[in-house]
């Protein structure tokens, strides 16, 4: 009789390094941003040599490294749940036993070690190390930033250790905690992640919202609406005729008195080609696609959106009823003994689709708030300082996604390994009003949106944007059009 168990438990490690390097090479093309030449800078753009270059491709490789841990985080909370339902319908298959418990706790550990060590050492070494020149007197070259970077690093962390250590000792006066301070791997990594990943949580609670709204003009835009919600032809037209208007321009510059901006005028000429090209390729969109996509699609978002305030609210009502109900850590990994969904193994699904629906409206949102939207990637027109600024967001949005998902109750499973022992995780408190302040949000968001676009989409359908009347809530930039 062959032992299975024993023939599956070296293979642990070796699985957990499989999906650890295949989460990095899925992830190294996700990196949209323009790749080091060896004749431009990512920072100026101007002309480098063999060391700006060698010093942008390892701060790009750290990049890729980061966002790789970042997919992992994303994919952390679902695998987990995907697991749990397989064990459970597949309990003594011979081919997956080497999914098990102690597996999963292997990858959250990992997911929890590689985004402190990129949070807290990778990404800082990668911006010093770009903003690095060597030490005055020094010898010029890659070396000589490695010193410099090497010590302004140091210096960062012992003053963030100094900061995190008065911190502690105002808010617990013990000297069991200060001494406790000491270690740094047991306590201080566990606690300062702890902070980042609090800022993480909040940073979810204010983008996820305003993503949850921003969703549906997103969508709109990618999509072919319907003939009742747009006019393509009309768009066509015009977009022709301001394209004839400056064409006509800069053909006979001697025409208009006024001195012309010949360059600006390429460019717009430019823009309004390449808007006229896809108004094209949407004007010979199927009638299927035209008439079915876009409201299967806007459909699909209502009810995703709708599902996930439910289910918030449902929670909400737990809280105050039932303690089980609080997030909590689980030491142990017991899989594939009881579904962590009261619908099994349907519910599982719809857990994982609201988890994946909720972390690209984050994205959405985190990217359209006015704070962060300088930082939006432009294509061949991102700074070093740029990229490395987006890993580190993306890195703690999807760090704090397994937190956050737990919080609002979208799944029951339970967080393991460090990311059961934040402190913040226990108060009542607090998980009630992030609970109540997702609702009352995502719910504002919503009206305010959906008010605000079925307004403009009647006037546009009635025709009543063509009149020169001050019709409230339509675009302000229509009216002048209209009235030019």
């Amino acid at each position: 009789m062959v032992n299975v168990k024993a023939l599956c438990e070296p293979e642990v490690g070796n699985c957990q390094a499989n999906v650890i390097m295949g989460t990095g090479s899925v992830s190294s093309p996700l990196l949209v941003f323009p790749q080091p030449g060896p004749e431009t800078s990512l920072m100026t753009g101007a002309p480098v040599d063999d060391e700006d270059a060698t010093v942008n491709k390892i701060a790009l490789e750290l990049c890729t490294f980061t966002l790789a841990v970042a997919l992992g985080a994303v994919l952390l909370l679902p695998f987990s749940i995907i697991s749990n339902e397989v064990l459970l319908s597949l309990p003594r298959n011979y081919y997956i036993q080497w999914l098990n418990g102690s597996l999963i706790h292997g990858l959250w550990n990992l997911v929890f070690l590689f985004s402190n060590l990129s949070l807290i050492f990778l990404m800082p070494f990668a911006y010093f190390f770009t903003e690095s020149e060597g030490f005055a007197g020094s010898r010029k070259g890659v070396l000589g930033r490695v010193y410099e970077t090497v010590v302004m690093l140091m210096l960062l962390t012992l003053l963030v250790l100094g900061m995190v250590w008065v911190a502690l000792a105002i808010v617990d006066n013990n000297k069991a905690s200060r001494e406790s301070l000491y270690d740094f791997w047991e306590y201080y990594l566990p606690y300062l992640y702890s902070c980042i990943s609090f800022l993480g949580v909040l940073l979810l609670l204010v983008c996820t919202p305003l993503g949850l709204a921003r969703m549906f003009s997103v969508t709109g835009k990618l999509l072919v609406k319907p003939r009742l919600l747009e006019d393509l032809e009309e768009q066509l037209y015009c977009s022709a005729f301001e394209e004839a208007a400056l064409t006509r321009r800069i053909c006979n510059p001697t025409s208009c008195w006024l001195p012309l901006d010949m360059e600006l005028l390429h460019r717009q000429v430019l823009a309004l080609q390449t808007q006229r090209v896809l108004l094209e390729k949407r004007r010979k969109a199927s009638a299927w696609q035209r008439n079915l996509g876009y409201p299967l699609a806007m459909l699909c978002l209502l009810v995703l959106t709708g599902l996930s305030v439910l289910i918030v609210a449902i929670h909400i009502l737990e809280l105050l009823i039932d303690e089980a109900a609080m997030p909590r850590g689980m030491q142990g990994a017991s899989l594939g003994q009881v579904s962590f969904s009261k619908l099994g193994s349907f519910g599982a699904v719809i857990q994982v689709v609201l988890i994946f629906y909720l972390m690209v409206s984050s994205v959405v949102g985190f990217y359209s708030s006015p704070l962060f939207r300088s930082l939006r990637p432009r294509w061949h027109d991102t700074t070093m300082t740029q990229i490395i600024g987006n890993c580190v967001c993306l890195l703690v949005l999807s760090s704090a996604l397994p937190v956050f998902s737990r919080t609002l109750g979208l799944t029951r499973f339970d967080l393991l390994g460090d990311f059961g022992r934040f402190n913040w995780l226990g108060n009542f408190y607090i998980v009630f009003l992030y609970n109540a302040a997702f609702a009352g949000l995502t719910t504002l968001c919503l009206v305010k949106t959906f008010t605000a676009a079925v307004r403009a989409e009647l006037i546009r359908a009635f025709g009543l944007d063509r009149l020169p009347l001050p019709v409230s809530g339509f675009p302000r930039a229509s009216r002048k059009t209209q009235h030019q």
